[in-house]
């Protein structure tokens, strides 16, 4: 998970102001010593450290602490407001007005461009309404038109592409004539990479730029290179000049130092996080609620969204009404743990409750761990679904062999959802609380 080690050092650093009355320039300068060995060691520049923590420091000895805040907790919170401020203070949108708007994305290659143009597609197609055309200009690496061409199957997206032509230029040029021929309301132009920053290719992302006069420009970088994603940044932004950030591969074992790094370097927001190869795990980069994960705060706020966009309200209100008839069936169960597993990664979700991501840190726990659960419910008749008071021995014994699982698995499993059941039916939400309890059904 992102962030993990910097999360551990600085609570471990501000536990140096527990038991302290005041803030003190002695006790102060400890813990913002250690707080600075934190950014270093998520990647952050000494430069950007050092004056994250000269600020912090400067803004800590001009605070009156009240009596009923005590020291480590003032600092917590100026510690907060620095992260939200050195990552860009506020969550900022794309611009995509324009007939047609145009989004030009670039980066290097292995950066995640390609998946996360599809993954714009389907965000701006979905939650924004628009009509959106994907554009292949990465003529150079093998597969890349075959690529998007795949993508924008999987979102419903049709995909603009010259086999053949060599010429990326006049094939975003030929692309935005056509759509403003058939109505679309976005363009989105996935740009070749390169394995490192040359001449050739900053002319020709650049060219490009001149002639179709995008909209927005999205500089897509690899999260998990730190410090070389912000020199690579710098080098783009001064080429290029564009208007924002996306973070890519924020799912893998990355320290977070692009993260906090590049708004300070660029001068421009992070626009997007994305992470994993699902075409909808992609986030809008919000600052603040970062701040707070770092900070050990969860991010509740970002958590209910998820819920909200997948959850049914149609579907609420139906298990509502057999919650309330004693009717919540394993097939019913079952459906929820689809709902839940779109969501995202269930071990970064639970990680955005206030406290969890400390708890889990050393738990093996992700959406495979549903498997044998979904296993057994499989393995059952519709009768027993429905009926679970069906489930004598023999049938027990026919579900364990058909799951793979064990008799003493397809006993708890029943046990706790009957368990469950009991204590949902007393909820007054119903349908939304399914998915909060199911939680407690996963081993």
């Amino acid at each position: 998970m992102m962030f993990e080690n910097l999360i551990d050092r600085l609570e471990s650093s501000f536990k140096l102001l527990k038991g302290e009355g005041r803030i003190t320039e002695v006790n102060v300068a400890e813990t913002l010593k250690e707080i600075r060995k934190a950014l270093l060691d998520a990647d952050v520049s000494y430069k950007i450290a050092k004056n994250f923590c000269d600020d912090v420091k400067q803004k800590a000895m001009g605070q009156d602490v009240l009596k009923a805040v005590r020291p480590g907790q003032m600092l917590t919170k100026i510690v907060h407001d620095e992260l939200t401020l050195l990552m860009g203070s506020e969550a900022q949108d794309i611009s995509v007005k324009g007939n047609p708007g145009i989004v030009l994305v670039a980066g290097l290659q292995g950066s995640g461009k390609t998946t996360f143009s599809g993954k714009l597609a389907l965000n701006c197609k979905t939650k924004r309404g628009l009509k959106t055309m994907l554009v292949a200009c990465d003529v150079y690496r093998p597969a890349a038109i075959e690529q998007l061409k795949i993508l924008g199957d999987q979102v419903g997206v049709f995909v603009y592409s010259e086999e053949g032509a060599k010429d990326p230029v006049q094939i975003a040029k030929n692309a935005i004539s056509k759509a403003k021929q058939e109505g679309y309301s976005l363009v989105i132009i996935d740009t070749a990479g390169r394995l490192a920053i040359d001449e050739q290719m900053m002319t020709e992302i650049a060219a490009i730029k001149k002639t179709v006069q995008p909209t927005e420009t999205l500089f897509v970088v690899d999260a998990m290179t730190g410090q070389d994603a912000v020199e690579t940044a710098k080098a783009f932004n001064d080429r290029l000049n564009f208007d924002g950030v996306v973070l890519t591969k924020l799912d893998g074992d990355t320290r977070g130092g692009a993260a906090l790094s590049i708004m300070a370097v660029v001068n421009k927001p992070i626009k997007f996080a994305s992470s994993g190869e699902k075409m909808e795990a992609l986030d809008v980069f919000h600052p603040k609620r970062i701040a707070d994960r770092i900070l050990g705060m969860g991010d509740v706020v970002s958590l209910v969204e998820k819920a909200q966009e997948q959850f049914d309200e149609v579907e609420a209100r139906r298990l509502q009404k057999k919650l309330a008839k004693d009717q919540f069936s394993l097939q019913d169960f079952y459906s929820q743990i689809q709902q839940i597993k779109k969501m995202g990664n269930i071990k970064e979700l639970a990680s955005m409750i206030p406290g969890m991501g400390k708890a889990l840190k050393d738990i093996d726990m992700d959406n495979s761990s549903f498997k044998s659960i979904e296993a057994i419910i499989q393995s059952m008749t519709v009768e027993e679904k429905d009926n679970p008071a069906v489930l004598n021995g023999s049938r027990r014994k026919r579900i364990a062999a058909g799951s793979g699982t064990s008799i003493a698995e397809v006993n708890r499993l029943i046990k706790q959802f009957e368990d469950t059941r009991k204590v949902m039916k007393n909820f007054a939400g119903g349908g939304k609380n399914a998915m909060k309890a199911i939680g407690g059904l996963r081993r």
